[in-house]
């Protein structure tokens, strides 16, 4: 009986310890390529600029796409205060 969980114990192990996944966007880039296709159904992020990337996404079963993960992608952006115009 020891035997048989410890069997199963180590079976669950191995099981768990599987390889971690590649990460799926680039934080490096702003823009990623979705690329769909017969079993093909990946993400490119290697592009700095939206036209960048309609032109390699041009002619294929793919979109443009703004990468969530870029690492600007949320920086505190200035905020623009206009100054009231007075009446006379």
């Amino acid at each position: 009986m020891r035997s048989l969980a410890l069997t199963v114990l180590a079976a669950g192990a191995l099981l768990s310890a599987a390889p971690a996944s590649a990460q799926t966007y680039d934080p490096s880039y702003p823009v990623c390529l979705h690329v769909m296709g017969r079993g093909a159904n990946y993400y490119e992020c290697r592009f700095s600029s939206l036209g960048q990337c309609n032109v390699s996404a041009s002619g294929r079963a793919a979109q443009c796409e703004v990468n969530p993960y870029y690492a600007n992608a949320y920086e505190d952006r200035p905020v623009r205060r206009y100054k009231q115009r007075r009446a006379y």
